[in-house]
């Protein structure tokens, strides 16, 4: 799979920051963003699914014992 780049602007402090603890941490800082992105997706996925399966129309169970819907 061919690789593409991505631009983003953060704050100097926050790189900085983020870049020393990705070296502290021996992990290059490209692949902590790549996993924070997956994650992110993963779990945007789920509540999307989540929100989905809330949302969608219930059949109405019947209330009678013969599955009519009599009132």
């Amino acid at each position: 799979m061919k690789d593409v780049g991505m631009r983003i602007r953060v704050e100097p402090d926050l790189r900085d920051a983020f870049v020393r603890a990705c070296r502290e941490e021996e992990i290059p800082a490209a692949q902590v963003i790549r996993s924070f992105m997956r994650s992110y997706l993963t779990g945007t996925l789920e509540q999307g699914a989540a929100r989905k399966r809330e949302s969608a129309p219930t059949l109405a169970k019947p209330n009678h014992k013969d599955g009519t819907h009599k009132q």
